[in-house]
């Protein structure tokens, strides 16, 4: 759980096939731990988590709400499943390389947000357990220490475990996502009459 803090200020670099660098300063990041009951690896290894279960310094991604991948480093040992999502980056780097993937101009709606995040950085399945610490196509640089407050909350999107306050962010940075910490809500607008 020490990890997800420690990675606000370091930077998340991705190496597109064409050889463009993107990059962008880590202001977001959730934890997720074993024993966690919102944790994907709470009911043990399957084909689809096995790279949360190590080793460390590696790169967990998977699909969630049927169109959204997820960026998540690896932080326990082999068979621990351990890892730290990472939720939201500042653009400083590649910001029209990221523009393009998103559609959106506007430098705060890039990456403020896991799935926004994945989709700037064009990060799918297939970066699925590459190295963070030595790999070429997504890895994460030393960067420099939050600047500011590093505020904590309940994660976002989660119905379990909301007593945990593993939702780590740079207070008052205007690129940390909208998310609201709890379970996702099902509030369906009323019908116009």
């Amino acid at each position: 759980m020490e990890v997800a803090p420690d990675l606000l200020g370091r930077t998340l670099v991705r190496r597109l096939p064409g050889g463009a660098r993107l990059a962008g300063r880590i202001v977001e990041t959730e934890a997720y731990e074993p024993g966690d009951p919102a944790s994907h690896g709470f009911r043990g290894m399957t084909a689809r988590n096995r790279s949360m279960f190590g080793p460390a310094g590696h790169l967990y991604v998977y699909f969630t709400y049927g169109n959204h991948w997820m960026m998540n480093a690896v932080t326990g040992g082999p068979g621990e499943p351990s890892a730290v999502l990472v939720r939201a980056i500042e653009p400083v780097a590649g910001l029209e390389a990221m523009a393009r993937a998103r559609g959106r101009d506007r430098p705060v709606d890039l990456c403020s947000g896991p799935g926004k995040l994945a989709q700037a950085l064009s990060v799918d399945r297939s970066h699925d357990g590459v190295d963070l610490v030595t790999g070429t196509e997504v890895w994460i640089e030393r960067g420099v220490a939050a600047p500011g407050l590093v505020a904590t909350s309940p994660r976002v999107g989660v119905r379990v475990g909301l007593e945990r306050q593993w939702r780590f962010f740079v207070a008052g940075d205007p690129f940390v996502s909208r998310g609201r910490p709890g379970p996702p809500s099902n509030a369906r607008r009323a019908p116009t009459p």
